[in-house]
Order: structure tokens, then sequence, then C-alpha cells
């Protein structure tokens, strides 16, 4: 059994128990969160939503937060003699796949 759930603006496919990186949730360590399905296959057939499954949810306990590996950005002008260092850490949630209820 597996679902599709929409988080951050994105899509994830997802089974019972799995690990995944998310865009970071409003929500403490060790606490449950419910996502949104967009589709989720049983024993039944597939069912897809319009755009989400009406009756069924995916939920989740967050492992952690925190940010990701920085990124080195570099820019630079040309015969200005002008450049530019910039970093960036992207912010996410550790979350793992509690139960899918369709």
């Amino acid at each position: 059994m597996f679902a599709i759930i929409e988080t951050g603006g994105k899509q994830y496919k997802v089974q019972n128990d799995d690990v995944i990186f998310v865009e970071k949730l409003a929500a403490e360590d060790n606490t449950t969160v419910d996502f949104k399905v967009l589709a989720v296959e049983t024993d039944d057939g597939l069912k897809v939503g319009t755009p989400y499954v009406e009756g069924s949810s995916v939920q989740g306990k967050v492992l952690k937060s925190g940010k990701g590996k920085k990124i080195n950005i570099w820019t630079y002008k040309a015969k200005k003699h002008e450049s530019r260092r910039m970093g960036h850490r992207q912010p996410y949630t550790k979350v793992q796949i509690e139960a899918i209820n369709a």
C-alpha cells in the first residue's frame, strides 16, 4: 500500500515506516502531523482524488527539524571588478510515516 501526499508545494510517494525530508513544518519534535492525500493505492485498486481523496489521511511523526548542507553561490560581473559570495541552508523537517488510512 502506498500513497501520494502533498506538503510544501511538493508531492511525495510514501509507504508505512518511510522516512522523508520535507519543507519545514510548524510542528514540534515527537508530534504527529497529517498530510493531504492526492492518491492512494489499496487492495481494491488506485483511488485518485480531485484534488484530494475524501476520507483518507496519512499520519507522520516528526523526528527532527534542521538545516541542510550549505550551498555556496558566487555572482560575478565581468569587467566591473564586482563579485559577491552568498550562502544558503534550506530548513527541513524529518518525518517518519506511521499510518496510511484509506
